[in-house]
């Protein structure tokens, strides 16, 4: 057998014993670069960290309970017609900044949001089913997992657009490098 052969399967073959393909793969390293290049520059601006800071310490003191009666007020107002928790912060000024950030993406970002320190919306491009992340891989392995953390999930059809996309998390520090929040990216992998 050729050499190359033998590498391509015996790398299918270590792929496929740890539970992933070839192809699962290939759209890490892309969503990756894209999010090194165009999105952790403006991680670090005042707009993003002031916001995160002012909410986590509004946040700090929240219990479990606490955290799920506002999950739950969030995603009764997704279906409701009055909707002042998610108008709230649809209109705060950080997400003005992430609702640019898409718009000048040309077609790149489907959807930002940013999270505190619990999983907490802070600022987004639109509205997210739920208020809390906490218990999503998208946080816990981003912002727990540290400093510089990237997180590239799966990529999946997006129902309402029938685009391809891959959500992609990176965890946000403050000027000290210490974690105070993450940002989840929607990448278009179509428009990629």
């Amino acid at each position: 057998m050729k050499p190359i052969l033998t590498s391509i399967i015996a790398l299918g073959a270590m792929a496929f014993m740890a539970g992933t393909s070839l192809a699962e793969e290939a759209h890490v390293a892309p969503v990756t670069a894209y999010l090194k290049e165009n999105v952790v520059p403006w991680l670090s601006d005042p707009a993003v960290i002031s916001a995160i800071k002012a909410q986590n310490e509004k946040t700090s003191g929240l219990s479990d309970g606490d955290i799920d009666a506002l999950d739950k007020k969030w995603r009764a107002e997704v279906e409701a017609a009055d909707k002042p928790m998610i108008s709230e912060v649809l209109g705060n000024d950080l997400s003005k900044f992430l609702q640019e950030k898409q718009a000048g993406s040309n077609g790149v970002i489907s959807e930002v949001f940013v999270m505190d320190a619990k999983g907490l919306n802070v600022g987004q491009s639109d509205t997210t089913s739920d208020y809390w992340q906490g218990d999503e891989a998208k946080f816990q392995k981003s912002f727990g997992a540290g400093k510089d953390a990237i997180f590239v999930d799966d990529v999946e059809k997006d129902e309402s657009t029938q685009a391809l996309q891959s959500q992609a998390s990176v965890t946000i520090s403050d000027e000290s490098g210490t974690p105070i929040g993450a940002v989840t990216v929607g990448i278009n992998m179509d428009a990629l």
